[in-house]
């Protein structure tokens, strides 16, 4: 079982002990992500003069915004790495298939090679 991790972090200017099983360096990371996005919103005309409940619904949606747009990009990628996988899976079969075809060619070709042969000794008889 994972072991639960408390540390104290600052975000806007509040020290908070954050608790999880996420590691204390993790927990920072998002505690410092949080403290840029309130940065950023905080450069915004007229942000300061909104209520703690508008600011904090501002930063929630930045923050859902940041997500949606960071899993949409997730689902581009696993898309294009099962296109990638399926045109491999194809590009194998194709490859299996022409060494097959490579084989039944070079079995042909040695087939012809040896009649040839039988047809330069009956020519020779002749």
């Amino acid at each position: 079982m994972a072991v639960k991790n408390t540390t104290q972090v600052l975000i806007d200017g509040k020290i908070i002990t954050l608790g999880g099983y996420e590691s204390p360096e993790y927990l920072q990371k998002v505690a410092a992500y949080l403290n840029q996005k309130i940065s950023e919103l905080s450069q915004s005309a007229g942000y300061n003069r909104l209520s703690v409940d508008t600011k904090h619904t501002l930063l929630a949606l930045n923050i859902a915004d940041d997500y949606f747009k960071a899993k949409s990009q997730v689902d581009t990628l696993e898309e294009d790495m099962e296109a990638k996988d399926r045109e491999t899976y194809d590009m194998k079969h194709d490859l299996i298939a022409a060494e097959i075809q490579a084989g039944d060619l070079k079995k042909e070709l040695e087939e012809k090679r040896i009649e040839l042969e039988h047809v330069r000794g009956e020519m020779e008889e002749l």
